[in-house]
């Protein structure tokens, strides 16, 4: 369905296939905490309240590697920030087009540190044309990623750290500046998807369903776009 809808926006010259943004947001997944336990751990519940079982986890170390989900295996402990809350995850990513900031691609993968630039350099090199520009916050802004990228024979307009991988060979360029701030928009892509399209937090479980509705939601909110951007043009 996603492909049809920017197959349609493609059609009606609504996507330049010239100019990107890429970026991803952490997904709560549809299980809670106590759910996460050690993996060699007895899956029977205490015998006090098998329906809700008292689960003591203050003080215990629990890590991706050695804990998971009893209620939905494929999601991830992760956070937003530093201080933030740990949370059951998934980390969602999308594609942006810069001309009128419709989704040209979505993907859904485990949340782990690396997800964010990993999934970039997937949807780059799924959706994005060489000759193609792509901009991104500072997570991006990695030896690593800038180099993947420019293999890709796309131009990253990443925002630069304070030693950073690109230098004024790219941030000369208006086009560096035009894409920081067309960058933005992937916010309201993401706030869309979190707030009307249901996604705040998840009620699907696994990561191909999880996927699914990611992908579904973007086309939804592709939709919508296209049938204000369509209606300017009448």
């Amino acid at each position: 369905m996603l492909d049809g809808v920017v197959a349609q926006a493609r059609t009606a010259d609504l996507l330049s296939d010239e100019h990107f943004t890429v970026d991803g947001t952490l997904l709560e997944a549809g299980a809670g905490l106590k759910s996460f336990r050690t993996k060699d751990e007895d899956p029977t519940p205490p015998p006090n309240d098998p329906g809700n079982p008292t689960v003591n986890f203050h003080g215990e170390p629990r890590r991706n590697d050695t804990h998971q989900s009893t209620t939905d295996p494929d999601a991830r402990l992760a956070r937003k920030g530093q201080g933030k809350e740990a949370k059951l995850s998934y980390a969602g990513h999308v594609l942006l087009d810069n001309r009128h900031g419709l989704v040209a691609n979505v993907c859904v993968t485990p949340a782990t540190g690396t997800a964010e630039r990993e999934a970039a350099h997937l949807l780059l090199d799924a959706s994005a044309p060489p000759g193609s520009t792509v901009g991104g916050d500072k997570g991006f802004d990695v030896p690593s990623f800038v180099a993947a990228v420019r293999d890709l024979g796309i131009t990253p307009h990443v925002a630069q750290k304070i030693h950073s991988a690109i230098d004024g060979r790219t941030t000369r360029h208006a086009g560096y500046a035009i894409s920081q701030q067309k960058r933005k928009l992937i916010e309201q892509v993401f706030g869309w998807m979190k707030t009307v399209g249901g996604l705040h937090k998840l009620r699907h479980r696994g990561g191909p369903l999880v996927e699914w509705i990611v992908t579904f939601t973007a086309a939804a909110y592709n939709l919508i776009r296209l049938r204000t951007l369509l209606a300017r043009a009448a």
